[in-house]
């Protein structure tokens, strides 16, 4: 019998604070009551955590400081304050933290019209996302010195967001689809230009993993009917992939992971392969998610004011995602993970808002994806 980790949650949600990493003072920890998970419990994505979780972006999307740039100088020419830098996507501590809060107002938005701060996310997300901001990042990215700028983890989110503005039936989404169409179309030319020259996938639990990007590009590529693009991560995907063995998933995690290198790679094939290659292929990569009783404990957090242990709160998150996925695309073969993946959200979602959380500026999207997974 594994160990049930227990959940803390709040008895009162408090305001969020700083959506940056850097130091804080610290303050009074939150009354909590201790309360034994099980796999029964259910988080779904409803009105009232739309509007909780809204918070989270709308802190941080336009909150410019503190800032981890990321940028390389190739003079002190290249110095530059992050808008300047990044004209649409300087918020929320990095760029791509920026990318997917902005996402995640577009999610819900299109999923709650009605959420409470629905005004205020339409008029950020059309600050955010003009002709000349979008012009400005695509400046930045074609620069001598910052080509390679997020390869891949932000490129990645921002097909992402590209394609959730594709399929949101609102008249602000084809404008705001419109404004961000040239850099939208940079990136997927960038996956197209990088996959061929990539001789090995990165297989980590971290920003450069290879399957969590190809798997959100593929997304993109196939809403969008990009051809070239879908050939282009197929054909990698299944040199990269193909003939994996026995994932040794009882390695994971590392203490910063916020992807599982073992699940990501699933998430990706189950979209590239057909059912019974898919099968097949999971019968010798990880054989035992298809046993009734398969179980993987949840992601420990020590400290949740500390910026790289709190990544651990992602990696439930994204487990959850990959396990509803897997789950809702094959219910007969792996519809017993439901639960497991509702432990890991049972885990981690109590502590989303509150006083010193260090993952405020990018947490709430994995939580908001998973949901909707």
């Amino acid at each position: 019998m594994r160990f049930k980790p227990r959940i803390f949650l709040a008895v009162s949600v408090l305001f969020l604070t700083s959506c940056g990493e850097g130091n804080k003072k610290s303050k009074p920890t939150e009354q909590v009551v201790e309360k034994q998970p099980t796999s029964s419990e259910k988080i779904t994505l409803t009105l009232e955590q739309a509007n909780s979780l809204a918070t989270l972006p709308l802190e941080c999307v336009q909150k410019e400081y503190p800032n981890k740039l990321g940028h390389t100088l190739g003079s002190k020419d290249d110095l530059g304050e992050p808008q300047s830098l990044h004209p649409a996507f300087y918020g929320c501590f990095d760029w791509h933290s920026s990318v997917h809060g902005n996402w995640s107002m577009v999610r819900l938005l299109k999923e709650f019209p009605n959420v409470e701060e629905a005004e205020r996310m339409r008029r950020i997300l059309s600050e955010n996302i003009t002709p000349e901001s979008i012009a400005g990042e695509v400046n930045y990215f074609e620069g001598e010195h910052n080509k390679n700028y997020e390869r891949t983890y932000g490129w990645g989110w921002l097909l992402k967001l590209a394609e959730e503005l594709h399929t949101w039936d609102d008249p602000l989404a084809r404008e705001l689809e419109s404004n961000l169409q040239p850099l939208t179309e940079l990136i997927a030319q960038k996956f197209i230009d990088y996959l061929p020259k990539l001789q090995y996938p990165v297989r980590v639990g971290t920003h450069t993993n290879t399957a969590f990007a190809l798997a959100f590009a593929w997304d993109y590529a196939q809403t969008l009917n990009n051809p070239v693009l879908q050939e282009a991560i197929k054909q990698r995907a299944l040199d990269f992939y193909q003939n994996d063995a026995d994932c040794p998933l009882g390695w994971e995690p590392s203490g910063a992971d916020f992807l599982s290198p073992c699940f990501e790679e699933v998430d990706l094939m189950r979209r590239i392969l057909d059912k019974e290659e898919f099968l097949k292929w999971m019968a010798q990569f990880l054989p035992s998610l298809q046993q009734p009783d398969f179980d993987v404990a949840v992601a420990l957090v020590g400290d949740r004011e500390d910026g790289q242990l709190v990544h651990l709160d992602g990696l439930n998150f994204s487990r959850a995602w990959v396990l509803f996925g897997l789950a809702n695309q094959y219910p007969e073969e792996y519809g017993h993970l439901t639960p497991l993946a509702h432990e890991h959200l049972a885990y981690s979602f109590p502590n989303l808002i509150g006083d010193n959380y260090e993952g405020g500026h990018w947490l709430g999207t994995f939580a908001i994806y998973a949901l909707g997974e």
